[in-house]
Parts: C-alpha cells; structure tokens; sequence
C-alpha cells in the first residue's frame, strides 16, 4: 500500500513532518510490500539484546534499518531506558558510533534527555550539520542559550557550515541573552552564506530577533531584502512593532500585506488587532474583524482575545460580551481579557461575577488573573473579598508574583490597611520601581507622608528609576500630610531636572498642596506659570477656595474652568457651596437660578457601610432603609452620648438659610452618620473597627462627630471619602484635621 507525508517548513529542527496537505509542502512517497503486525517496543528492545549474543556484524542478521527502526520507535514513545538499553548493544557493534551516532542523538533529545545526547555528540569522530542543528535547537528549546551559542561556535571552529536551520536557532539564542554584537556577527555570516535574501526561514528568524532587539529600523530593513516573503516574515515584523508601541506602523505592514495577496493567519490577525487596541484605533479594529469573519477565524482562540481586548480597550464593552458570548470554551487568557477589561471600564462588580462563573467553569486562574480580581476588589473597597484573593494566592505560592504582589499592596492600601499593604511590600522578591510607586501611593492615601518619602529617598539609595507616577505620588503624600516645605523641595528638583518632564498631574499636586495650606495666591500664581492648564489643575485651585472661603479667587478660577467647558456641572455645584458657607445667600439663589435654566444637577452625598457582607448604602436625609427605626434609635443615643463629651454642632457646614435648630437637625441626617449609626446598630457587641467610604469629601462637622463616636463606642472608624483615608481612634484622626 502507499503512503504519503508532507515535508512542511520546520520550526526548530529540520524533521518537522505534517499528515495535513498544505500548497507549499513537498511529498514523499514511498511503497511498503507486505504489512505485519507491530510488535511492542519492549519486545522488540528485549529481542534485539537476546540476539545481540551473536551478533557482530549487520551481515549477521541486524542491519543499520532494523536498529534505526527501533530508536524511531523508541523516539515516539518517549522511553529513555529503551534508548540506553539500545545504545549499550550498539556500543558491541559496528555501526557505533560513526553509522548511527545520530540517530541516537536524535531519540534521546526526543526523549528529553540533553545529557546523554551531549555525551554521545561529544564521542563522535565525525558530526553532520543536521547532529549540530539538532543539539544547538534542543539546548535553546531547554532556554540554555549559552551552551547553544557555544557549540555554534565550536562547530564553524571545526570547519563545519552552519546551513538555514542552524541560523533559525542560533538567531533566538543571540536575542534570549541580548548579545546584539553576536548577533549582527551571525547575520554577516549569513549574507555571507547567501541565505538572508533567499531564505524566508532565515529573514524570519532575523526579523524576530532585530525585533528583540528594538532595532526595528535593521527589522525592516531584512524583511525588505528577503525576495519571498511570506505570513511567518510579516507576522514577526508586526509582532516586533506592537510590542515596541509603533502601532502604526504595524498596520502599515498588515495592509501591505494584504495588498501582496499573503493570507493571515490567525496570530497575524491578533497581533494587528493588539495593536488597533493600544492606540485605541476602532476604526482599523472594526476592518479587522471583518477580515477574522472573512478568512473563517471567528472561532479561533487568539484572534477573538485580541478582538475582545481591542473592542475593551475601546471602551466598547458590550462588544466585548458578544465576542467572549461567541466562543464555545474560552480559555484562561480569553477569561482574563475579559475580566481585565471590565475592571478597566469600571465594571467591577461584573468583573468579580466573572470570575466566579471562570472557577464555576473549572478554568483556574494564574497570578495576572487573581491581580485583576484584586484591582476591582479594590476599586469598589472590598477588603473581605480581597483577603480570600489573599488566601487563594497564598495556597499558589504566588503572593511573592510581582503582578500579584503590587494588586495587593494597592488593595489595602486603597482600603486603609497601610500596615498590611506594608507587609506584602516587604514580602516581595523583587522591588521595582512598580512596587516602589504603589507603596508611597498607599502611604499617600492613608496620610503618611513621613514613611511615603522614606521610601521615596530609598529609591535613590537603591538606584531605582523614578517616573512621573512616583512623583505624582510622593506629591499626593505631602500634600495629604500637609508637608509644603518638602513638597516645594521636590518640585523645584523636578523642574530643574532633564529626566523627568512636568506634566499637569504635577502641578496639580503642587495647587493642591499650596491650596490646602491656605497659600491660595501662591497656588493661583503657579497655575498661570503652566502652558494651557486644564479643568483638573482649575478645579483643584477651585476646591482648595471652597475650603478656605476665598470667593474671589473662586470666581476667577470659575470663569477659567467656564472657559475650557462651557456648562462645567462640577464648577456651578462648587461655587454654590462655597456661596452657601460663606453665606453669600445672594448669588447663591443666583448661581442655583442659572443651574436650573442649564439643567444641571447636584451629584448627592452618598456612603456606602458592608454589614455582614453585605453593603448598605445611604443618602443624606434619606430614612427609606429598612432598618430605618433602629438607626434612629441608635443615632439619637449617639448624639446624647457625644453631647455628653462636649460635641457641638457645627452649623458653618449647613449649605441651606436656616434657623439654628433646624441647621442643627439636618446635620445629623449626613449620610455619614447614617451608615455608621446603621453599622453600630447591628454590632453593638463587637471591637473590630467600622469601615464607611464617602463619594465626597467629608464635611468638618461629620468629621468632628465621628471622633467623639469613637470615644462613646471604643472603635476605630475607618472612613474614605474623595480625598483620602480618616483613620480614627480616641477621639484622634490620622489626618490631625488636615484635609
């Protein structure tokens, strides 16, 4: 009967055989007379040694087909013992090891083992380009790319030419150790050799590794010369491009692509859209989508994860749910995209619904997966659900993972927990300049400034690169600690300084410190200092006058902010409330007057309480809770007690013209003191600390009350509003009522 197989192109060794007909394939043929029964390989191994006591010569009986038959089939079955038992009766005979040195090599590199493969090459008197290929590709399949580079070395030392499979391999191995000089040296020897132009295996191979490099110029440039290009070739030059952020450029080469008639494949068409998704590029994204329906990748992995994360990245999300609805199995890096994506368009109460239904799935998660988890547990300040990612990273072994490590510095940073987010910080492997920024930022947002600029002197002790995020955060840090000294020190080096280039965030940071410490001219003058500054910088100085009553300055920020976005929601709400306290009543009815006319709302004073995992929420001077009863009773015992300390209301902090006592009565509905009567009322007996979260900045007269609550109550009150943490405990708060 007859058989065929296609000869394909090879990836790391030059015997790559495919049963799968393709266009570019040469086929061998060949007869087999009779068919027989296949023996079992313990069997045939045991056979071979009962007769090897009179064998000693292929004339008498075993010939170099018969033991060259066995080791193919000891090769297949991956059976190392088999191949030794071989190679001891081989060592008897003639055919050792000039005859069949190699194909000994070849099945105990297929059977894993490089050192008995090494040790063989090693006795070997005479070795064959192919013996060469196939060790250098083994040792660099192991990522033991200096011992690759080595015997590449010693085989041109011995005379011997490296063909295009040599260069395949050794190209990867210059690029795995980053040794650019090596490499261009090999690539010489190839023009050398003739095989850049001509050989579409070898320009690849070179495109990839100049692509390591980031010299993408030398990339382009061998992928221009090679005569025949093909998919393999354009897909590296374009993989090269994605990942050194010159996404454009990568288009350009898939639309040229495109235009020569090469066919994508499917890793083509995902590194093009990954590029779409970096430069947030819909348009090209979309062309491409109607590529993957048209060439019938619609339903392979890699294509649709690039499509979910382009569509995500776009912030087209609902598109993103049909493509992921689309796939039959997502896999782990399909459910990651997704959840990813969710977090980063602030979804994360589905992102955390995702998850479950991916372990509900049995598809386990890696540490990238779980760091995902923890951002939205940390956005939406979920500490519980946050410490069970803990404990699941823990039993992995994977809390010392970089990726996992900072997700858990951020999230209890983010959730009040400084000291715990210090802990994990000190646990790392590892400290970067990532980890690094995401500590100060946690020390930023917990008030303390002192241990955010250790750690910020301590990057330079350790010559750790600082960005622009480590100084915005270190900023942040002095500004919440109302550290202005060391805070102007720091931004005079950084405008002295050629590293790192101002940005707006900066001199945010630098308004808000000056304007919380009441150098509101100083702030107004610094912001005219900067080219074209934006609503965020305005606003700032705008927030930092309401604080301090200074309506003029207000009103000059207001007109800026008007200027920039005619109609600004945020800036009317603003200079209303600075109207109010001020008891400017007058162009408070003015400013609510034109607020009405544009249709303007007033975003309302929310918090937000988790009892017994579950999360309440309230708003001020709403009593629709159901439990609505006890939290008055609760409020009104409270407020008895509080008075009792020497509590008095602070009626500056009432936005509205009213008499005293009723300025007084709706000070105790804030939605602050809503939540925590709420969460005192349903743990009357317990110690453990009550976590609030605000989605404004919490008013003094709140602030003032919730100290003397923990005094009444002996509890410490973790409270996060816009601003920052309060960490309160006896009638102390973290922030020394600075905020």
């Amino acid at each position: 009967m007859t058989r065929s197989l296609h000869l394909c192109r090879p990836i790391t060794s030059p015997f790559v055989f495919s049963p799968v007909s393709r266009s570019d394939a040469t086929t061998l043929t060949w007869s087999n007379h009779q068919t027989h029964p296949k023996p079992s390989l313990h069997w045939a191994v045991a056979h071979v040694i009962n007769c090897c006591s009179t064998f000693c010569s292929p004339s008498q009986g075993r010939t170099p087909q018969s033991y060259s038959s066995l080791l193919g089939r000891c090769a297949e079955t991956r059976c190392l013992l088999d191949v030794r038992k071989v190679q001891t009766q081989l060592v008897k005979t003639a055919l050792y090891p000039t005859l069949l040195g190699h194909k000994l090599i070849d099945a105990y590199l297929k059977c894993g083992s490089v050192g008995d493969a090494r040790g063989l090459f090693d006795e070997m008197p005479e070795r064959h380009v192919i013996t060469w290929n196939s060790m250098i590709a083994s040792y660099i399949k192991q990522r033991r790319s200096e011992e690759a580079i080595e015997l590449y070395e010693r085989m041109m030392s011995e005379g011997v030419f490296p063909d295009e499979y040599t260069f395949s391999s050794v190209f990867k191995a210059f690029s795995d150790l980053g040794l650019a000089a090596g490499g261009r040296i090999a690539h010489g020897l190839a023009v050398v050799l003739g095989l850049e132009v001509s050989n579409v295996f070898v320009g690849s191979a070179l495109v990839d590794m100049y692509a390591k490099f980031g010299k993408m110029s030398d990339a382009q440039l061998v992928a221009d010369r090679v005569t025949e290009q093909d998919v393999v070739l354009l897909t590296a030059l374009i993989v090269g491009y994605v990942q050194h952020g010159e996404d454009f450029k990568a288009r350009e080469v898939f639309s040229d692509m495109i235009r020569k008639g090469i066919k994508p494949n499917e890793f083509t068409l995902a590194s093009t859209l990954i590029g779409c998704a970096n430069s947030a590029d819909l348009k090209s994204g979309k062309l491409i989508h109607a590529c993957i329906v048209k060439t019938g990748f619609d339903y392979a992995i890699a294509s649709q994860t690039s499509l979910l994360t382009m569509y995500s990245k776009c912030g087209i999300i609902d598109d993103s749910f049909k493509v992921f609805n689309d796939l039959a199995n997502p896999n782990l890096v399909t459910w990651t995209s997704l959840i990813v994506g969710l977090v980063q368009n602030g979804r994360e109460e589905i992102a955390l619904l995702k998850f479950r239904e991916m372990l509900q799935n049995s598809v386990n998660p890696n540490s990238f997966t779980l760091s995902s988890v923890l951002r939205a547990c940390s956005s939406l300040a979920m500490l519980e659900t946050g410490k069970q990612i803990h404990a699941v990273l823990t039993k992995h072994a994977l809390v010392r993972d970089a990726f996992a490590g900072v997700a858990l510095i951020d999230l209890y940073g983010k959730c009040g927990m400084a000291e715990m987010a210090r802990s994990v910080f000190d646990r790392l492997i590892d400290i970067d300049m990532v980890s690094m920024n995401s500590m100060i930022y946690s020390y930023a947002v917990n008030g303390l400034g002192r241990e955010a600029l250790g750690l910020y002197n301590r990057m330079k002790d350790l010559k750790l690169e600082q960005n622009q995020v480590t100084f915005v955060a270190v900023l942040l840090a002095c500004s919440n600690a109302g550290l202005v000294e060391e805070g102007r020190q720091i931004f005079s080096y950084l405008r002295d300084s050629c590293e790192t280039e101002l940005t707006r965030d900066h001199y945010a940071c630098m308004v808000d410190l000056l304007g919380r410490s009441g150098r509101l001219e100083e702030a107004e003058m610094l912001v005219t200092q900067i080219n074209n500054p934006d609503l965020v910088v305005w606003r700032t100085l705008l927030s930092a006058c309401r604080v301090h009553g200074d309506v003029k300055i207000a009103e000059r920020a207001m007109k800026k902010v008007l200027e920039l976005v005619p109609g600004d929601e945020g800036t009317h709400v603003l200079l209303s409330n600075l109207y109010a306290s001020t008891c400017n009543w007058s162009q408070l009815i003015e400013m609510k007057s034109t607020m009405r006319e544009m249709k303007l709302k007033k975003n309302p004073a929310m918090s937000w309480v988790e009892v017994d995992r579950e999360v309440h929420t309230f708003m001020a001077g709403d009593l629709s809770h159901l439990g609505s009863k006890e939290i008055l009773d609760t409020l009104e015992e409270l407020i008895e007690k509080v008075r009792n300390l020497g509590y008095v209301p602070d009626t500056r902090y009432v936005l509205q013209d009213l008499d005293e006592e009723k300025k007084e009565t709706s000070l105790y509905y804030h939605s602050e003191k809503l939540a925590l009567a709420f969460a005192l009322s349903r743990a009357k007996n317990k110690t453990n600390s009550v976590r609030i979260l605000k989605n404004l900045r919490v008013c003094g007269d709140c602030h003032t009350w919730m100290k003397y609550v923990s005094v009444a109550v002996g509890r410490e009150i973790i409270a996060r509003d816009s601003k920052r943490y309060h960490h309160i405990k006896d009638g102390q708060c973290s922030c020394r009522d600075y905020w």
